[in-house]
C-alpha cells in the first residue's frame, strides 16, 4: 500500500482539539456506533462490517481481498491527558513471510495507525502503524518502504494467532514516537484502521474492538 498517500489524506480538515480528563472513545464498535469514521479507498475497498461476536460483543470485522482502504477518525487527541490507545483485535491469520521492508510486502491483515498532521509542511507529517506483522519480530520497528522518513512501522503482535479470541493491546504513544522518531509530541490528529492486501494480491480476514485513549494503562473502566 503507498503508505505516503494514505497519511496525506488522513490528515484533512481535522478537528479542534478536545480536551477530556476521563478516557476517549474514539470507536464504540460495541455499541455498532461506527459515527466518525470515514472510509478512504485506496485500491479496491475492503470490507468493513459490525458483527456480533459472542453475547453482547460487537466488532469491526475487515474482510480483505487483493484490496487497501482504510476507515479514518479525524481527531486532535491531547496525549498530554490521554497519552494510552487501547483496542482490542485478532486476525485469521498472517501473510506468508513477506518482506515488510520492501514496497511488495506492504501489506497487513491488520494495522492501526496514529498520525501527526504537517499541514501546510506535509513533509512534517508523522505516523506510526501498530501492525500484526508477517516477519517482524513482535516489539521491532522498521521505516515504512513508501515513505521512510515519515513513517515507522511497530510490530504489536507478529506471526501466526495463538488463539481464536481477541487479543488486548495498550500503547503508550508519546513513549513510542520518542523511540521510532526521537521526537516529543503532545498531540496526534487521526487514528485509522486498515486491513490491506492489494500489494499479495491475497485475502484476509481481522477484526477490530472499541478504541480509544485513557489517562492511565490500568484497565478501562467506565467514564
Amino acid at each position: 500500500m503507498r503508505i505516503s498517500v494514505v497519511i496525506m489524506s488522513f490528515c484533512v480538515a481535522a478537528v479542534p482539539v478536545l480536551l477530556h480528563a476521563q478516557r476517549l472513545e474514539v470507536g464504540n464498535f460495541t455499541a455498532s456506533d461506527l459515527q466518525g469514521w470515514e472510509p478512504h479507498v485506496f485500491s479496491k475497498a475492503t470490507e468493513y462490517r459490525l458483527v456480533e461476536q459472542g453475547v453482547g460483543e460487537t466488532v469491526l470485522e475487515a474482510k480483505c481481498s487483493d484490496s487497501a482502504s482504510a476507515l479514518v477518525h479525524r481527531e486532535r487527541i491531547d496525549l498530554n491527558k490521554t497519552p494510552y490507545l487501547r483496542w482490542s483485535w485478532r486476525v485469521a491469520d498472517v501473510f506468508p513471510q513477506l518482506d515488510e521492508n520492501q514496497k511488495s510486502g506492504d501489506d497487513y491483515a491488520a494495522r492501526v495507525y496514529v498520525v501527526i498532521d504537517g499541514g501546510w509542511a506535509p513533509w512534517k507529517t508523522r505516523a506510526i502503524n501498530y501492525v500484526w506483522s508477517s516477519s517482524h519480530s513482535r516489539g521491532s520497528h522498521w521505516a515504512n518502504p513508501y515513505a521512510p522518513r515519515q513513517v515507522q512501522m511497530l510490530a504489536v503482535q507478529s506471526g501466526k494467532p495463538d488463539a481464536d479470541g481477541m487479543v488486548q493491546e495498550v500503547r503508550d504513544v508519546r513513549a513510542d514516537f520518542e523511540q521510532v522518531f526521537g521526537i516529543d509530541v503532545d498531540y496526534i490528529d487521526a487514528v485509522a484502521i486498515m486491513t490491506d492486501c492489494d500489494n499479495s494480491d491475497a485475502e484476509a480476514f481481522a477484526w477490530y474492538g472499541d478504541i480509544s485513549f485513557e489517562p492511565t494503562r490500568q484497565a478501562r473502566v467506565a467514564p
